[in-house]
């Protein structure tokens, strides 16, 4: 039997992790300072797409805030009782993240349909928030993206909440530049609905990737049966068994495998050369390997891989 663990990626995570670090707690002082502006902003001029805006500017707040301890609590060291440490508690946030876009659309779907039937005298003001709102989440979203936010679940999750509230912000802009020009209210609880849906599909989709990870599913860039392939062609390698490819949090992915390997090779240099295949062609660093040799009686064993 042999096992190979591999982390060549840690000094490179660590700089990146701690860049996402960085930019969260940036975001989070400005979301939050700004939100309490929009959010007397929408009283005084009685916008709903403004109140709208800025209850999504408070979940933003409260998504970047959650972000960052994620982040935070993530790092503490792994203990006897949890071997990988405090990791996926960052996908955890993301889940909640994408939970409470999906109720803060649905709020929002509910106050314009009462707005639709009556809608309400809206004060043109209303424009001048929104944008200085716009220039606060484009601002917020570009120091996001210089993150990880291809990579890490949580960042892109908190990364949604700001592109959704940016959104919220062209249309509350939209809408004030119809009521001033045309007088048309209603056109502040269409905008609401239109930023609505798209932040309900930001939250699914969110939602639904975090389950994937927390369901242990194949990370969506790893294609499992080329994997295997790949470890059949190393010379040695009779068969593969019990492959399994799962994610300890979105930019740490993990994987387990029996390789059956011909009796006369060197083991040594066979997982030497499997471990190298993982890493160069699938990003693969963090492998647990165990090679029998033919003949050998299998039984199938499940892994607890988490």
């Amino acid at each position: 039997m042999a096992h190979n663990h591999t982390h060549d990626h840690s000094h490179g995570h660590g700089h990146g992790h701690n860049a996402n670090k960085k930019a969260l707690l940036i975001s989070f002082c400005l979301i939050a300072g700004f939100m309490v502006v929009e959010v007397i902003g929408g009283i005084i001029t009685n916008s709903l797409a403004l109140l709208s805006d800025a209850g999504h500017m408070l979940s933003d707040a409260a998504s970047l805030g959650l972000s960052f301890f994620a982040f935070k609590y993530g790092e503490k060291a792994a203990t006897s009782s949890k071997t990988f440490g405090y990791k996926r508690f960052e996908i955890l946030a993301a889940f909640i993240n994408g939970l409470a876009l999906m109720v803060i659309s649905i709020y929002i779907f509910w106050e314009a349909f009462h707005r639709f039937f009556e809608p309400p005298s809206v004060s043109g003001s209303m424009m001048i928030i929104a944008i200085i709102g716009l220039i606060v989440n484009i601002l917020v979203a570009w120091i996001l993206m210089r993150g990880d936010t291809n990579e890490n679940l949580n960042l892109r999750s908190a990364l949604l909440h700001v592109m959704g509230d940016l959104l919220g912000s062209v249309g509350a802009i939209i809408a004030g530049i119809l009521i001033l020009v045309f007088d048309w209210n209603i056109a502040d609880p269409i905008a609401s609905v239109i930023v609505a849906i798209l932040i309900l599909v930001s939250g699914w989709r969110i939602t639904r990737d975090s389950i994937h990870v927390l369901m242990e599913g194949i990370p969506s860039n790893i294609d499992l049966k080329a994997v295997e392939d790949q470890l059949l062609r190393i010379d040695g390698v009779h068969e593969v068994h019990d492959l399994h490819v799962w994610s300890i949090t979105s930019d740490f992915p993990a994987l387990s495998c029996h390789l059956i390997v011909q009796s006369e090779v060197n083991r040594d240099t066979l997982l030497q050369e499997a471990s190298s295949v993982l890493h160069n062609q699938f990003d693969l660093d963090h492998t647990t390997i165990q090679m029998e040799g033919e003949g050998t009686s299998i039984i199938d064993h499940e892994h607890s891989c988490n």
